[in-house]
């Protein structure tokens, strides 16, 4: 969870409230989040003898944005505890012309989308102005996944002319002064210069072997940053700023729109005219959107939705008041059998019903919820398919198999290549940013990890007979997930000959086992085995499993290819089949 570090007596002073520890900390608690520590550290670890403040470093869950600041913690507080009314957050159009920003295709090929908004007339001091920096650090890290999915750049816009303009470009025809330096560099240089740097070096990958690198330049060809790397020195925002141009450029529009929402309601309390924001045109593909938008959202809850699922007995005006302590906005409707809820942007976490009601089980108070009994008994029984594994687990320890659980998530390569299958082809659900080449996708298939397993084993003495029965996952893009588990079974025989009838005789004994005759004639009433060809396995020695009429799975001798893929040496059999179908029988 990240952690928000704040002085004490500054905190105290926002929310114009001294606390003990203790009661901070139980504060804490009732709001939904924690205390994590007490620290005392110097004002001003520059200065050696700098007199040594108490800092909170507070824990807050990892979708609440708006709590990653001085401004939102302390803001979300007050309205807590009542001190103050949730602000209204608008965004309005300029007196004069409206600044534009302008996409140009090309920029598809690296980061496509871009958004914007100006704070108009603020105000910066020591204080908001490092808060400022650290909540965009903070972004960074969290929504933006370390920059890779979402970068932003802050900018002193009186130091620019509009119209902007972002672009993707060569490296070499890049050249500014990046940040902080006293000359010009091109894009290429950038990333020798920044290769020794501990804060930039993480993020060179992300665009480092493109072809083209993303770049935003203002009417005079001014650069103000290249994302997600460094922003440009001419443009760079001081105390003394008063106009910011906030620009977001992402892989992904709807986090780059929850970015650009939470910099300006949290920082426009310092601008002249609070709370407001002035919007920018946004011109991608002959299209003009102004930005930010400061969606507001309604959402109808039932008045016994909230008891019924909280588990207490109020009415609907103290639901109202309850849902106003979590800065929403609530309205009785229905002859108070429903309130109307109100969604801000600064809460991009609430996307259900649930999300609503549970921040009214936070503001009645946990502790306040009276325990009980529940009015119904029930018996606990085990789901139907985790009792067919388990009983098929120990009959196939009887048959002479070993039992192995590998890994859920394996590499593109494990059920593409190596199985002399076409990725593109396999509806395989893809980690979004995987963290190694390991684990890029959810298996959809048991057998690789079955092959891996016997290929670091494999100086084990002969046969190796191995078996795992686990969930694969596959896109269905009929479900609310977009993907659904299949438990499997799966079983190999690895000897100096490939044994197929190894493998068949325990196709039989499982059939046996989940009472399913075999059907001769193919009559549709049993199981029955198909020829088949599969890359996977041997031409002529692969079949296919029917039962009833429907495929359940696949047996044969593995094929030499992937073998030798997997780094065996030895012929083996394989058998997969589909176990929920089994439950319908």
């Amino acid at each position: 969870m990240p952690t928000v570090s704040v002085k004490k007596d500054l905190f105290f002073e926002k929310l114009g409230q001294k606390f003990s520890d203790e009661e901070f900390d139980d504060l804490c608690f009732t709001f939904g989040i924690e205390l994590d520590e007490v620290v005392s550290e110097k004002s001003d670890p520059s200065i050696e003898d700098s007199p040594e403040e108490i800092f909170y470093k507070i824990e807050v869950p990892a979708n609440r944005y708006d709590l990653l600041c001085l401004e939102g913690l302390s803001r979300g507080l007050q309205v807590f505890l009542k001190k103050i009314n949730a602000p209204i957050y608008k965004s309005l159009k300029p007196s004069g012309p409206l600044q534009r920003l302008i996409i140009k295709p090309e920029t598809a090929q690296v980061r496509p989308f871009a958004v914007a908004a100006i704070l108009r007339n603020i105000t910066f001091d020591k204080v908001s102005y490092g808060s400022f920096i650290d909540l965009q650090d903070k972004l960074h890290q969290n929504i933006g996944r370390h920059r890779t999915i979402v970068s932003m750049g802050t900018h002193d816009l009186d130091t620019l002319e509009g119209p902007f303009t972002y672009e993707a470009l060569p490296p070499d025809q890049i050249k500014f002064k990046p940040l902080n330096q006293s000359k010009e560099y091109t894009a290429a240089e950038m990333m020798e210069l920044y290769s020794g740097d501990s804060h930039l070096k993480p993020y060179l990958a992300i665009i480092k072997d493109k072809p083209l690198y993303p770049v935003i330049y203002d009417k005079n060809r001014v650069v103000l940053s290249m994302p997600p790397i460094v922003n440009g020195e001419h443009s760079k925002i001081t105390l003394n700023t008063r106009n910011v141009l906030i620009e977001v450029t992402a892989t992904d529009l709807h986090k780059a729109e929850i970015v650009l929402d939470t910099l300006v309601t949290m920082f426009s309390c310092h601008c002249d005219n609070k709370f407001t924001t002035e919007y920018i045109e946004i011109e991608k593909d002959g299209e003009i959107k102004l930005y930010p938008e400061l969606r507001y959202w309604e959402k109808k809850v039932e008045v016994e939705q909230f008891n019924k699922k909280i588990g207490i007995n109020v009415k609907a005006e103290n639901i109202s008041e309850l849902l106003c302590r979590m800065c929403y906005q609530a309205v009785i409707e229905d002859g108070n059998k429903s309130v109307k809820v109100t969604i801000p942007p600064t809460r991009a976490d609430v996307i259900h019903e649930c999300d609503i009601i549970e921040d009214v089980a936070i503001a009645y108070g946990f502790n306040n919820i009276v325990k009980r009994f529940p009015k119904t008994n029930t018996i606990a029984q085990q789901l139907p398919i985790n009792k067919l594994s388990d009983l098929l687990r120990e009959e196939m320890a009887h048959a002479g198999y070993t039992e192995t659980l590998t890994f859920a998530l394996c590499s593109r390569d494990d059920v593409g290549t190596k199985l002399r299958k076409n990725i593109d082809k396999i509806p395989a659900v893809h980690i979004g940013n995987p963290k190694t080449a390991e684990f890029q996708i959810a298996r959809t298939s048991l057998l690789p990890g079955i092959l891996k397993t016997i290929s670091n084993n494999k100086n084990m003495p002969l046969p190796l007979k191995l078996f795992e029965i686990s969930d694969v996952v596959q896109k269905d893009p009929t479900t609310d997930v977009g993907s659904k588990n299949f438990r499997m079974l799966c079983a190999v025989n690895y000897n100096k000959s490939p044994g197929f009838e190894v493998i068949h005789g325990l196709l039989d004994r499982v059939m046996q086992l989940l009472d399913v005759q075999f059907s001769p004639d193919n009559d549709k009433t049993g199981y029955y085995i198909k020829a088949a060809d599969d890359p996977t396995y041997f031409p002529g020695r692969c079949a296919e499993v029917y039962v009833c009429g429907k495929l359940v799975g696949k047996l044969g001798v593995i094929h030499p290819e992937v073998i030798t893929a997997f780094d065996l040496i030895m012929p083996a059999a394989a058998m997969e089949i589909n176990l929920h179908y089994f439950l319908k029988q």
